[in-house]
């Protein structure tokens, strides 16, 4: 691979910033840590630094942040890593359903821009399809996660909401770190443009989000909930899922209930509900 292009910072500013477009603030760095740790820790300091609909793009991160602790870094224009500020005008018990919401749209940014057939693993995985398969992921490799975090602010302020995204778009199979990720190059993508990628993941982003605040969080009477559901390739497979304290949980994944949770029926036709663990895909079962 030859020299990877900056981001044309100006250029995004005119298509992405208002009144243009839907955001109120987008800034780019060279290089962080995690974009989401600076926005978090930003916000905690001075709540009106990032207002809601605001974005950190970085072209290079060093420690990305996953589920359960987990850190990646990615090379230099390699991928498309950043994370947005929003501050919801609902419900907090609503917020369970912002990972999946923001998987939605980015699986139909993937769709629309990249051309891959794109799938939402629950809770926070972007999948697109392989040729082979990886234990616990089946015909699918890992192009992209997110992770969203709530982010407490002085007594009287609603919370604030930092929904971090890493999509991988240029990697060759050696800056790869494990044989369960890939590349949308390497998926054999259409495009691997990662500007019109940030300004399509942008644009789904704010078309989901809107439909569920004029909802007032509810990802059910929007239609959203079943949207989720059709992008999730979870639903439908037979499951592990890894829970806390060491507790295992096997069976299919039938459902997402109203909240957003995972409902998985065991062989013995117990249902549990799922609000964090680790899903490793056994076999579909559609």
């Amino acid at each position: 691979m030859g020299a990877v292009p900056s981001l044309r910072v100006a250029e995004l500013r005119d298509l992405l910033l208002a009144p243009a477009g839907p955001l109120t603030r987008v800034e780019v760095v060279e290089a962080t840590g995690s974009t989401s740790t600076d926005l978090a820790d930003a916000l905690r300091a001075d709540p009106t630094s990032w207002p809601d609909a605001s974005v950190l793009v970085a072209e290079h991160q060093t420690g990305g942040r996953g589920r359960a602790g987990r850190t990646w870094e990615t090379p230099r224009g390699t991928s498309l890593t950043c994370s947005f500020v929003v501050h919801p005008p609902v419900p907090a018990t609503s917020f369970g359903w912002i990972g999946l919401l923001t998987g939605l749209g980015a699986v139909n940014a993937l769709r629309a821009t990249a051309g891959v057939a794109a799938t939402l693993k629950w809770p926070n995985d972007l999948l697109v399809p392989a040729e082979t398969e990886v234990e616990g992921w089946g015909a699918a490799r890992k192009v992209g996660g997110i992770l969203a975090e709530v982010v407490a602010l002085p007594a009287g302020q609603p919370p604030a909401v930092v929904i971090g995204i890493g999509i991988n778009v240029l990697q060759r199979a050696d800056e790869l770190p494990v044989d369960s990720a890939t590349s949308l190059a390497l998926a054999g993508a259409q495009h691997v443009d990662r500007e019109g990628m940030l300004v399509a993941l942008v644009a789904a982003q704010v078309e989901v989000a809107q439909r569920w605040r004029d909802s007032g969080g509810d990802a059910v009477a929007s239609g959203l909930a079943d949207e989720v559901a059709a992008v999730c390739s979870t639903l439908g497979s037979r499951v592990r899922v890894e829970l806390p304290g060491d507790r295992v949980v096997s069976g299919l994944a039938a459902r997402l209930d109203d909240d957003g949770a995972l409902v998985v029926v065991d062989d013995d036709g117990a249902s549990h509900r799922v609000l964090a663990g680790d899903v490793r895909h056994v076999r579909s079962a559609r």
